[in-house]
This record gives C-alpha cells, sequence and structure tokens, in this order.
C-alpha cells in the first residue's frame, strides 16, 4: 500500500492538530482550513490580451451570494465607455475575437438589461476606460454560476470576457450595437 505524500506545510498542520487537545477545536480548524481552499479554489483568474495578442490586463472571477463577481483592470481601451460581455465560446482568436461566438446565452432571451423580454446572461453592464485607458471591473453576474450546474461559465467547455470599442446600448440585438472586439479573455477551469 502506498503512503501519502505530505508537503512540509500539511505536516506541520497535521502535527499541530493532534496537539490540539479540544476535540471541537480540531473540527473547528479542520472546517475552516477546507474552506479556505475551497473557496480559494473556486477563483478564477482569466487573462486579457488586445488585438495584439499581448495581456491587455487581468479579470478575477468568483462566487457572489448571488451568482458570480468579477473584479479586475484592464489597460490599453480609448478613453470612453465600453460594452462587457461574456460570450458562449472558450476562444480569444485575435485579431477579431469572433471566435469568442455571440452572447452566452443558456436562457434563450434578448439582448439587453432594457429588453421587457429579459437579456443574456452575458449582458453586463458598461465599464469605462478613464483618460489613460484603464478600465476597472466590478460586477456581479446573478445569472450565473462557476459550478456544473444552472447557467455556468463552465458550459460548453468555457467562455470567454469580451471587451468592446463602443458602449452597449442596451437594447439593440444581438449585441447592443457595441462594435468591434478590442479585448477577450477565455474563461476554464
Amino acid at each position: 500500500m502506498a503512503r501519502a505524500q505530505f508537503s512540509p506545510n500539511q505536516r506541520r498542520l497535521s502535527y499541530g492538530m493532534l496537539r490540539m487537545r479540544n476535540p471541537m477545536t480540531r473540527v473547528l480548524v479542520t472546517t475552516l482550513v477546507f474552506a479556505a481552499a475551497s473557496l480559494a479554489a473556486d477563483k478564477i483568474q482569466v487573462q486579457m490580451n488586445n488585438r495584439d495578442g499581448k495581456p491587455a490586463g487581468t479579470v478575477t472571477i468568483s462566487p457572489a451570494k448571488s451568482g458570480v463577481s468579477l473584479k479586475g483592470k484592464i489597460t490599453g481601451l480609448t478613453p470612453g465607455t465600453h460594452a462587457f460581455h461574456i460570450h458562449q465560446n472558450p476562444a480569444c482568436v485575435a485579431p477579431d475575437f469572433t471566435s469568442a461566438g455571440p452572447h452566452y446565452n443558456p436562457t434563450k432571451k434578448k439582448h439587453g438589461h432594457q429588453n421587457p423580454e429579459g437579456h443574456h446572461v452575458g449582458d453586463l453592464n458598461n465599464i469605462t476606460a478613464d483618460a489613460k485607458g484603464v478600465a476597472k471591473i466590478n460586477a456581479t453576474v446573478a445569472d450565473a454560476t462557476l459550478t456544473d450546474q444552472g447557467n455556468s461559465l463552465f458550459a460548453n467547455g468555457g467562455t470567454a470576457l469580451v471587451i468592446h470599442a463602443k458602449a452597449d446600448d442596451g437594447k439593440t440585438d444581438p449585441a447592443g450595437a457595441a462594435g468591434d472586439r478590442v479585448a477577450c479573455g477565455v474563461t476554464k477551469k
């Protein structure tokens, strides 16, 4: 029978657990350690690239109370407002990023938050780049998950985050008249 291999940190943690006399303390510490490891594993880092294939920033996707949270910073944009969407294919072939396909739309809704028939899961709020071309992302997608159930961002093997040249008008099907795709990053497990 093969023996399990443990890292020095795991051995120290195991030794420390044995030294704890109170069984409830052991249970609590074990639960906290596994919970912290689980949360860290749920975060996804998405490298965004521009049309030249060069890094344009990073977006971190993590579980939120309702849906998923997206936080990050994108550089190299033209100053002003840009559409930010989740697209259905896990592909970002430069320079046009059409490989990302249409918006992620597992619920078969219309485009835009202003649409009375509902919106795509991939419809996000616009982002604004400052005078230096830097945009901060802080969004929640209530309709999406990072699990294998529901409207998972890992459906179809993953999805793509896409930033467009212009603002999304919030209503025009299929993409809000947002213009060319200027940055893209693949979301995969």
